[in-house]
């Protein structure tokens, strides 16, 4: 094979609970995640020249060891002892820093793509334990579709497949750093947490409205307080037919979960229209 072409896509949390801090200094969590049909185009092939050159669309993105794609090749051309050089044409869709994994994503289809392109044999565990390397959401993002996340995010359960329904992204114009919200997180002042059982029962039942009516993400008591925008959206979302609406991540991205495919386009015509949101796509859920 002298050439492979991935997609990369992003996720979307049902639901996230922080369940305490352990002595490490992570945080143990238990979440939903799930995969959404928003995603980066990953073009990699085989040059001559020992070397690892990435190009990308995004003129401020790194392309050298500070890239989690760049540090995934280099360590698989080691381990593997591979001489021969990659090219990655990185084709970026999903936001950076908007708390939808791109970057996780970006690393996982690295690894498949390297596995198929080298032949390295590698099994989905093998690269699993490679990904938690680089970061915890790569093992869900390597393992997609629907999926109970626990630990500091490296213990995966899959669950049954989540209903079809349209999905409305929105990323205000700002950023949010990851570490600013996880050291700012006050356990003791949760009053309300995703019912994550619910949830899978609701998943199980293949009921949107019962999944909808439980989802919750108690990263929202720190975010929102800083950025009231992300209020703001899920508020304009739900007001104009979303059945729920969430905070992903630590944001700022906010999504809205949709059972009619009108309502969420014209929600995400108003929500650009109105310069409410920076990025504003359109998109459905994706099942593995």
């Amino acid at each position: 094979m002298y050439r492979i072409n991935i997609r990369a896509r992003a996720k979307i949390n049902i639901s996230l609970d922080v369940i305490g801090k352990r002595q490490d200094g992570y945080h143990e969590v238990k979440m939903i995640m799930q995969t959404i049909n928003l995603y980066d185009k990953i073009n990699m092939k085989k040059i001559r020249k020992d070397e690892i050159k990435i190009q990308t669309n995004l003129a401020f993105l790194p392309v050298d060891d500070r890239n989690l794609v760049y540090k995934v090749v280099k360590h698989l051309k080691e381990k593997y002892s591979i001489k021969t050089g990659v090219f990655i044409d990185l084709y970026k869709v999903i936001p950076v820093a908007a708390g939808l994994a791109g970057g996780s994503s970006d690393a996982a289809a690295t690894l498949v793509g390297m596995n198929r392109l080298f032949n390295l044999r590698m099994t989905m565990n093998e690269m699993m334990e490679i990904g938690t390397m680089f970061g915890a959401d790569i093992p869900y993002c390597l393992l997609r579709g629907t999926a109970l996340s626990e630990g500091i995010g490296e213990k995966l359960t899959p669950l049954k497949r989540f209903p079809n329904a349209y999905v409305v992204i929105a990323k205000p114009n700002i950023n949010v750093s990851t570490g600013y919200v996880y050291s700012n997180l006050d356990l003791n002042d949760i009053d309300a947490r995703p019912d994550t059982d619910e949830i899978i029962n609701g998943i199980n039942k293949g009921d949107l409205h019962h999944i909808c009516l439980n989802m919750g993400n108690i990263l929202e008591t720190v975010t929102t307080k800083k950025y009231p925008i992300i209020n703001e959206i899920k508020r304009c979302m739900m007001e104009n037919g979303a059945i729920g609406s969430l905070m992903t991540g630590s944001g700022p991205s906010v999504f809205g979960i949709f059972d009619d495919k009108r309502k969420a386009y014209n929600l995400a015509h108003k929500l650009k229209v109105n310069n409410i949101a920076k990025f504003v796509y359109t998109t459905t859920i994706f099942n593995s």
